[in-house]
């Protein structure tokens, strides 16, 4: 039997919950559709021992201060006062390492400025000049959003300089014309992972905006990374929303050259004329909807996309407490400065040499938290960029396609002898950790193709380079009608925000109104009256799986693989 919905979500990562839950907050019907048991996608979290939970890609939020576009998307749900955000610590929410170099990224670009010529005294002209170019850069970028058309255009050249003249130049020759060497543009570009673009194909503006956006203070959500899929399907639930877990769909329903709704793997059939994926752009179009739905010229645009590069991470439980020893920082660092290498390396398809390694430690970021880490311990995850290439994992077809890969053991070594050497860098950038370790456990991007079904395993979809932004990313509409993307690989780029504001973007297409605009008015579409109370012992997990209907065993935790 089949089901009428107004609108059905694929996926519910946060880009297809933050359009489900404004598409029913203003009246429409929506069902969300979800092949794991969790809701979240990549900002979802897993959980060990009854001791240790784990961000799969919730390590830091950026633009939560008051004002900030995540902050005013929640008031308009209803559920600002729903969630915390904790400030890391503003002298140094990032400790960058690098062979000869320590250097603590505090809040502010004048602090962040003075900071880094103190670290490299003499480049201290060239790298004054470099951020404040960047700055410069991000300001101009800010005050000239949402321009388009000749108007604007003129407006550009008056009035944004720097971002005219840099914004869509790669940030090396930004740091050719300023003449800085290799440690202080190893420090710019510490961060790079957090969007997966060799510096050489970077643009500036990129650089600029995501400096910017952290500069502004970095911030963790209180409770965890699960705390917002958890809030946002609060809304949808609120408003009349369903949503499913365990139920993979199989095929977008196309008929009559417009969308009539979708078919989930076990043959059951659900109908509306309008379906939003936030499932892997290349999965949508050419196993979901089937390319002869779409012009020649879009099947080839988006088979030759080059996705963003995937991750590898340890996840470690300590029986030592990080919070008696260091502040709210995240860690940066290499034993190599040339970081152009390390990423022509990993593109070429091997394990690079030199690994940029992020440090993220969940309790300290949330002392309190009664899920992280108990008292006495630690939640620690260890990650760095790596080739997708199936060959090189040793796999063949992938888990997306029913590969069964767990017990071969050309996977579990490289797998494993690729973790001791992250943990060995763990441990210079933290030393004294190795000995503590009480749980271990590592993901691959085999791993997080088999979650979140992703082309290659990326969190980030389209890599966001000088040739793939802009108007060169997808919109939130297609040409097929009714048929709607959000995440990662649209316009509003990657990352917790850019999933969020993908899900504002779609639902103002759909509506055929701007609600962040909306939003930045003070408008709220969800009241928060329409909520019922949190309970005592409210769990942000158990709110984001209860609504699966097989929940016999749902909550049974099993090793990554």
């Amino acid at each position: 039997m089949e089901r009428d919905w107004d609108v059905i979500v694929i996926g519910s990562g946060l880009g297809g919950l933050s359009a489900a839950a404004h598409l029913a907050a203003l009246g429409q019907r929506v069902l969300v559709l979800e092949q794991h048991y969790l809701a979240g996608g990549n900002a979802g979290v897993f959980r060990r021992k009854r001791m240790f939970e784990f961000d799969v890609g919730t390590h830091y939020l950026a633009q939560c201060e008051p004002g900030g576009v995540i902050r005013t998307i929640l008031h308009g749900l209803g559920i600002e006062d729903r969630v915390e955000f904790l400030e890391m610590d503003p002298d140094g929410f990032d400790t960058i390492l690098f062979p000869g170099i320590d250097v603590r990224m505090p809040k502010g670009w004048e602090r962040y400025r003075e900071r880094l010529v103190e670290a490299f005294p003499g480049e201290a002209e060239g790298v004054a000049r470099c951020v404040s170019t960047l700055q410069a850069i991000a300001t101009q970028s800010e005050a000239l959003r949402g321009a388009s058309g000749p108007a604007d255009m003129a407006r550009l050249a008056a009035l944004a300089p720097d971002l005219l003249r840099w914004g869509m130049q790669p940030v090396t020759a930004l740091f050719d014309d300023c003449g800085i060497g290799p440690g202080p543009r190893a420090v710019l570009l510490s961060q790079s992972p957090s969007y997966a673009t060799p510096p050489s194909r970077t643009p500036t503006a990129v650089a600029a905006g995501f400096l910017d956006g952290y500069l502004r203070g970095a911030y963790y959500p209180k409770g965890g990374g699960q705390v917002l899929p958890a809030r946002f399907l609060q809304v949808l639930l609120a408003n009349g929303g369903e949503f499913r877990a365990r139920s993979r769909v199989a095929s977008i329903r196309i008929e009559d050259g417009a969308t009539r709704g979708v078919e989930l793997t076990t043959g059951e059939r659900f109908r509306a004329p309008i379906v939003i994926s936030n499932a892997d752009l290349k999965r949508t179009v050419f196993e979901l909807a089937g390319e002869e739905h779409f012009t020649a010229a879009t099947a080839e645009r988006i088979r030759n996309y080059r996705m963003a590069l995937p991750f590898f991470v340890v996840y470690l439980g300590l029986d030592i407490d990080l919070r008696d020893r260091l502040p709210k920082t995240n860690f940066w660092g290499s034993d190599s400065v040339d970081l152009e290498a390390t990423y022509q390396q990993t593109f070429a398809g091997e394990l690079p040499e030199h690994p940029l390694v992020f440090i993220s430690v969940g309790s300290l970021k949330d002392p309190e938290s009664p899920w992280i880490a108990p008292k006495g311990y630690t939640s620690m995850d260890v990650m760095t960029l790596v080739p997708p290439h199936p060959a090189l994992w040793e796999t063949g077809e992938g888990p997306a396609h029913g590969e069964r890969y767990h017990r071969n053991p050309g996977y579990r070594s490289i797998k494993d002898e690729f973790a001791e050497r992250l943990i060995d860098a763990a441990e210079r950038m933290i030393p004294g950790i190795r000995e503590h370790i009480i749980w271990q456990e590592a993901s691959t991007p085999i791993t997080h193709e088999r979650y979140t079904l992703s082309t290659g395993g990326t969190s980030y979809g389209i890599e966001i380079a000088l040739d793939q932004v802009g108007p060169n990313r997808p919109g939130y509409s297609t040409e097929v009608p009714g048929l709607y993307l959000v995440g990662a690989n649209t316009q509003s780029g990657h990352g917790i925000s850019g999933a969020i504001k993908s899900g504002v973007g779609c639902a103002s297409v759909i509506l055929e109104r701007d609600l962040a605009k909306e939003a930045a008015e003070g408008v709220v579409f969800s009241p928060p009256e329409r909520l019922a109370p949190d309970p005592p012992d409210w769990d942000p997990w158990e709110a984001s799986r209860r609504q699966a209907p097989d929940a016999h065993g749902a909550g049974r935790l099993r090793t990554l693989g």
